[in-house]
């Protein structure tokens, strides 16, 4: 009697284990490739777009993760994915008014990531291989997570980064009326970094940037029109080219080491932890207003935008 009932419940149990099986979502592993135009359905897979194409997506839902191939291109207006979004090597990835519930990370080599009033999780960069990459991040974005990058241009405009900002071999980082709640490291970028406007919560940290670092206006790298918050300590080290801090309120102390030339400090600073290491004020004369600091990267980003959406265009309705 216990054998057959053992032999019942072996039964039940197998019985059981594939009804689950059968119920498990068809979609399971479904991909959905784009080339073309796409308009406002629901996506119940992830999607792809193979190396080489170009895809629109106008008001699309992607329930799953998105991957952009090697040259590809995706261009996404009033959107929303749930999950990340993964860009392979000289891929491009272009969001307008769009929410990305996960990550998206630039593979080494990657084009560039453009996000205007979008949100996402973490955003990265990788490594750089033989091409210059970029991060623009305008219009009132949202990134919840980290944002890091070690390639190429990085700009954050009107915008809010929730974790840390963290760039290390990048060819400069630029900060303008921007919010960022953890802490800001930059690290070794080529032409180095300017902050305007906008509030860093957490402790600053600019080292062994060549080019400058600029802190607030009149500064020599970049026009804005007034200085910034910090809530904590900022140091400045190691940096070569001018490095200056006008109008600007630092709440910690402002640590200056190994910098040549010497930090410039204009009078108008607001510095409550007070100042170590060596610094001079700037000429008698405030200097001209400086001239916009020109983006290689952005009149690329507007000839691949372009070109992706001639070429889904031309491919007409994507099958989605």
């Amino acid at each position: 009697m216990a054998r057959r009932t053992a032999s019942a419940l072996a039964a039940l149990s197998a019985v059981v284990t594939a009804s689950v099986m059968m119920a498990a979502p068809a979609n399971a592993g479904f991909v959905t490739y784009c080339e073309g135009e796409g308009g406002p359905v629901t996506l119940p897979t992830d999607l792809a777009v193979a190396p080489g194409k170009s895809c629109t997506l106008d008001r699309t839902v992607i329930t799953g993760n998105v991957k952009v191939g090697e040259g590809a291109n995706l261009i996404v207006k009033g959107g929303t994915i749930n999950g990340a979004v993964e860009v392979a090597s000289d891929g491009y990835f272009d969001a307008t008014a769009t929410r990305v519930d996960g990550d998206v990370t630039l593979a080494p080599g990657g084009f560039g990531l453009y996000l205007r009033n979008t949100g996402t999780a973490k955003v990265t960069v990788q490594p750089k291989t033989a091409s210059q990459s970029f991060l623009f991040v305008e219009g009132q974005s949202k990134i919840d997570g980290a944002l890091s990058s070690s390639a190429g241009e990085v700009k954050v405009v009107d915008s809010e980064v929730l974790g840390n900002v963290t760039t290390n071999g990048s060819l400069y980082t630029d900060l303008t009326n921007a919010f960022v709640d953890g802490t800001v490291s930059v690290l070794n970028n080529s032409e180095g970094s300017v902050v305007c406007g906008g509030a860093v919560q957490g402790k600053a940290t600019f080292a062994g940037n060549r080019g400058g670092v600029q802190l607030g206006p009149n500064g020599g790298l970049d026009s804005c029109a007034s200085g910034g918050y910090f809530a904590r300590d900022v140091n400045i080290n190691n940096t070569t080219g001018k490095s200056s801090v006008d109008d600007t309120i630092i709440n910690g102390k402002l640590e200056l080491s190994a910098n040549n030339p010497v930090a410039q400090l204009a009078a108008n600073n607001r510095i409550r932890g007070g100042v170590v290491g060596e610094s001079t004020s700037p000429a008698a004369a405030r200097a001209l207003a400086s001239a916009e600091r020109q983006s290689a990267a952005e009149q690329k980003a507007a000839d691949r935008t372009a070109a992706a959406t001639s070429a889904a265009a031309a491919k007409g309705k994507a099958r989605l």
